[in-house]
């Protein structure tokens, strides 16, 4: 029967250490925003630990696993800023408003979030900086998700030239790194 079971799993493309495996989809369930807030909370915790004043994701894994949305990467800057204390602030082009406010509403603090919109003409960098001062961290340190393209950086540095930018990623892996309770 040994034969059998190599031919079945052959057949299915399953790996024959793997078929004895059942499925467990049933159990998985969707993460909540109540999940994701204390995903914000932990950050908070490990911002303080690591003397930040709030991070600054795009898109990507970060942004999914804090927020769910689901962003791609392009040229023109999407960000979201999670200061230590206080609210969180977004920052969009124009013409991505619509589906950038969607995804925003199911993330936590989506029912009335802070959404700074900038027009092609515009510099979103100025936006992030005068969202940092109006959240009084304009000279604080503030962690960029490691991902954050140097296109990017170097905007937001020059932008925002009172604030220190460093790494966030004392945060973010430090969270990325420890399953969800």
């Amino acid at each position: 029967d040994l034969a059998a079971s190599a031919t079945e799993c052959a057949e299915q493309k399953i790996a024959p250490s793997n078929a004895g495996l059942k499925s467990r989809k049933r159990e998985a369930s969707p993460i909540t925003r109540e999940e994701r807030a204390q995903r914000w909370e932990r950050a908070r915790q490990l911002m303080a630990e690591n003397a930040l004043d709030g991070i600054l994701l795009m898109e990507g894994t970060s942004l999914k696993y804090f927020t769910g949305i689901r962003w791609w990467g392009g040229e023109r800057t999407f960000a979201l800023v999670v200061p230590q204390k206080g609210s969180p602030f977004y920052v969009c082009p124009a013409f991505e408003e619509g589906r950038a406010r969607e995804q925003i509403a199911k993330a936590p603090e989506g029912e009335n979030p802070d959404v700074r919109i900038w027009q092609e003409d515009q510099s979103p960098y100025q936006l992030i900086a005068q969202g940092l001062k109006d959240r009084g961290i304009a000279s604080g340190k503030l962690g960029l998700e490691e991902t954050v393209r140097f296109v990017f950086a170097e905007g937001i540095g020059k932008a925002a030239a009172q604030t220190t930018i460093t790494s966030a990623t004392p945060v973010t892996a430090g969270l990325l790194a420890v399953p969800a309770l």
